[in-house]
């Protein structure tokens, strides 16, 4: 039974929802690791491991549970994952000690990954060819809008009634969640169902491995620009450290932009959009590290590298879903995980040219040649197919060139295969 524009619409801001609280739950930590390490009475470093926990949680939680649940219907299986995710938040809130803390942001991190790798999915077949990746943005919207809305009030609340308020705030955006879900989702019934062997054929693919690649390298340098963003236009740029809350959220704004027009120009064209995504990222990087030292220049800076950043999002998620053939969900999952060692990665680089004595305008530099790197494998991606694609049988190739001359409609067929 066909699902209508406005049942659709419902569907995909209960989808986005989930988004807003995983996002959320991701980022609140980091204004709150003063009071976190007070009341467990440890230092700072210390309780940044809660972050690392986290971040732990979704590598190891996207392949794992994308895997295990081929079989399980995708709508039963994204109310699972979001109960599983306010467990743990509502874990985290009672966490009496460092230990059951780091345990509790650990489990609250395993269902990130394969949330947003079925929603993805699932909104897509809802949108059906032609507006994919515009409902793929749609989703990744609410993950944005957590840091202009969600994470402020979060660690607002957390700073006036203590740090375990924020993460009750996430338990009950996660209730939330799971009744609109209830309410709204679909019964998906034209998503047949796959098999845990058939989702970890997508490690054998060297087009997902590829495009994983683009993520962890080109992503990566987004990360390393936003670690350091506080000391930046502090000490750089004169900022007033009262004002710095203004410069994130402006950064927010620009990721919400960023997933709308990303997603709406990966329809278009899904190399086209990382391309130029890459690029975007690459000279508004360049740009910030030029006009770094004056603050007026800085804080446009700091929206569009948000923008550029974000909108890269949409088309890697579409082009996982486009060379996963029949292991989607696998492939869409793995993309978060690769976006959390992206995080890990371009913190840690940008941590090293600052500890060599390189100053806060570095990690912005060394983003930008991050972004080069990718545009460096994707490339490569592009030659790699190119060649495998010039040594395939005749009969084959005839085949392959009437999937790629209805492309987006294979794509949307293959959505629906993966159950």
């Amino acid at each position: 039974m066909p699902v209508s524009t406005t049942a659709r619409r419902n569907a995909i801001l209960a989808l986005a929802l989930g988004g807003f609280g995983i996002g959320t739950t991701e980022f609140v930590s980091m204004g709150l690791l003063p009071s976190i390490a007070d009341s467990l009475q440890i230092s700072e470093p210390t309780a940044g491991h809660v972050i690392s926990a986290y971040a732990l949680g979704v590598v190891v939680g996207a392949p794992l549970i994308a895997a295990a649940t081929a079989r399980m219907s995708r709508r039963a299986l994204l109310i699972t994952l979001m109960v599983a995710f306010t467990v743990g938040n509502a874990a985290t809130v009672l966490a009496p000690t460092y230990g059951t803390l780091m345990a509790a942001r650990f489990v609250a991190g395993l269902p990130h990954g394969a949330y947003f790798g079925v929603a993805a999915l699932v909104a897509a077949h809802l949108a059906g060819p032609g507006s994919r990746a515009k409902a793929v943005g749609q989703v990744m919207l609410g993950l944005s809008v957590a840091n202009v809305v969600g994470v402020p009030a979060a660690t607002w609340l957390g700073e006036a009634f203590g740090w375990r308020t924020a993460f009750g705030v996430v338990v009950v955006i996660g209730l939330a969640t799971i009744g609109s879900l209830l309410r709204y989702l679909p019964s998906l019934t034209g998503m047949t169902a796959s098999n845990p062997a058939t989702e970890l054929g997508a490690l054998a693919r060297p087009q997902v491995w590829f495009t994983l690649l683009i993520g962890v390298v080109g992503f990566g340098g987004m990360f390393a620009f936003y670690t350091y963003i506080h000391t930046t236009l502090t000490d750089v740029s004169g900022l007033p450290g009262g004002l710095v809350p203004f410069a994130l959220m402006l950064f927010g704004i620009g990721m919400v932009v960023g997933n709308v027009v990303g997603g709406a120009l990966a329809d278009r064209s899904v190399i086209g959009t990382m391309v130029a995504g890459l690029v975007a990222i690459l000279a508004s990087l360049v740009v910030f590290a030029v006009v770094a030292g004056t603050v007026w220049a800085a804080l446009p800076l700091v929206f569009a590298v948000g923008v550029t950043g974000s909108a890269l999002v949409p088309a890697l998620q579409t082009r996982l879903m486009d060379v996963a053939d029949d292991a989607q969900t696998l492939a869409a999952a793995l993309n978060h995980s690769a976006l959390n060692i992206a995080n890990a990665g371009g913190a840690w680089l940008g941590g090293l040219v600052i500890s060599a004595g390189y100053g806060y305008r570095a990690p912005s530099l060394l983003g930008a040649a991050l972004a080069a790197a990718g545009l460096v494998v994707l490339g490569v991606t592009l030659l790699a197919q190119r060649r495998s694609d010039a040594v395939t049988t005749p009969d084959t190739h005839a085949g392959r060139q009437g999937d790629l001359d209805d492309a987006k409609p294979l794509a949307a067929q293959e959505i629906t295969a993966v159950g």
